[in-house]
């Protein structure tokens, strides 16, 4: 099993394009299946959560695609639709 604080401290990374997206700051849940949707990330120039962008990435718990030991990998790109491995979007 992983722990939430796990989670939180580990880079994301796209692989699209190799950028630090940020860390995961919040879980979308699906409270009918306990399952969880989403990832948010914070952006990076926020103090305690409150000061600088109010910008989050929406990560669908689809686009993961790897959990390391210190990176989480995922396909992502500005409009927040998953992308399909061939580079074709849904």
């Amino acid at each position: 099993m992983v722990k939430v604080t796990e989670f939180q401290v580990k880079d994301v990374v796209n692989v699209s394009d190799g950028k630090r997206l940020g860390n995961i700051e919040d879980f979308e849940i699906n409270l009918n299946t306990g399952k969880i949707e989403a990832v948010v990330i914070g952006s990076s120039g926020k103090v305690l959560g409150f000061f600088g962008k109010e910008d989050e990435v929406i990560i669908p718990w689809k686009n993961i695609l790897k959990v390391g030991e210190d990176v989480i990998l995922v396909r992502y790109r500005d409009s927040g639709e998953y992308i399909e491995p061939d580079g074709g979007g849904q």
